[in-house]
């Protein structure tokens, strides 16, 4: 939510009301009390926000606000770390509780080093403003814990240019290219090894256990039966979602994944093959769409094979189970 709050503020600093943004992205306000939000949430809400202030520079001026404190007990933990190279190495440890979103990718060099951002969006396609939030939020986050304003060799975008050039010079304050192999801040390695001033080995190890039970707790609730019911939910179709598919986004192996679910007592195929159930019985009985359709839409690539299912699940075939509801194919 840490980010959810520093576009929210900045929008609202723009003169855009959050009730505003929230409809204009179709969110609920009461969504704001959650400890997070799918990605694709966040997506929609960079999109609506991009919309409603109409202002190209807007993902430079979110990643310009950007603090340890967005971040909370993660950037706890950062502002002790002995140099900004071991802060960063953080970032990448406990990713996971700042943001679904992506992952840093640190390239080593003999003066300087890259540090690569690799998007990881949902469905929907990241706003290209939250790209240039996330290298705008290194900077920043690099002057405070630095206490200097740090000026990183250069920077590169994937994407194209958004707004005018003095913007990003304000903000980088370093040559910057775009439409580049990938996105990234290079910075000289006399730069990530220097001691930060707020360095605290004994705070730091404090900071990290609990930053770490943190991650761990996460691990496990996102795992929950509860919460891949959801995710299949969402996802179910004429493709069906995998269990790699899932490990990939919590984040674990797909042995790790399969081992939280046996000790719920369940099995990815089970959950899968449940929410399947669900989903045929609601088309059938609520819908007036043909059998053929409804098996399509299911992910089964034979309108036989949707049949057995059903009888397996319910005891009758789709068709009587129809009848006896009053329905029609």
């Amino acid at each position: 939510m840490g980010w959810v709050n520093t576009v929210i503020g900045a929008a609202e600093r723009l003169t855009v009301d959050t009730d505003t943004l929230l409809a204009e992205a179709d969110i609920p306000v009461s969504a704001c009390e959650l400890e997070r939000w799918p990605i694709d949430d966040i997506t929609r809400l960079w999109h609506a926000a991009e919309r409603c202030t109409g202002d190209p520079g807007f993902g430079l001026k979110v990643g310009a606000e950007f603090t340890p404190m967005s971040i909370s007990g993660v950037g706890f933990a950062l502002q002790s770390a002995a140099t900004l190279r071991e802060a960063i190495a953080m970032v990448q440890r406990f990713q996971r509780l700042i943001s679904d979103g992506g992952r840093f990718q640190i390239v080593a060099g003999n003066a300087a080093t890259w540090l690569v951002y690799h998007p990881r969006q949902g469905k929907l396609a990241f706003s290209p403003h939250q790209i240039e939030a996330v290298l705008a939020s290194v900077v920043g986050f690099a002057s405070w814990v630095t206490g200097t304003r740090m000026q990183p060799a250069r920077v590169q975008f994937s994407q194209p240019r958004l707004g005018p050039a003095q913007g990003y010079q304000t903000v980088f304050n370093c040559p910057v290219e775009f439409e580049q192999a990938f996105s990234g801040v290079l910075i000289e390695n006399t730069v990530l090894d220097q001691p930060l001033p707020q360095a605290d080995p004994q705070l730091a190890q404090v900071h990290e256990r609990y930053t770490s039970a943190r991650l761990e707790a996460l691990t496990m609730n996102s795992a929950s039966v509860a919460e891949l019911q959801r995710w299949l939910a969402a996802r179910v179709g004429p493709m069906l979602p995998r269990r790699a598919d899932a490990a990939e986004v919590l984040g674990i192996s797909e042995r790790t994944l399969a081992r939280r679910l046996r000790d719920q007592g369940q099995t990815f195929d089970g959950l899968l093959d449940e929410v399947r159930r669900q989903k045929a019985l609601q088309a059938v009985a609520e819908t007036s769409a043909a059998l053929p359709e409804i098996a399509e839409s299911l992910g089964f690539a034979e309108v036989s094979t949707f049949y057995r299912a059903f009888k397996r699940w319910t005891g009758s075939p789709p068709v009587r189970w129809r009848k006896h509801l009053g329905r029609s194919d």
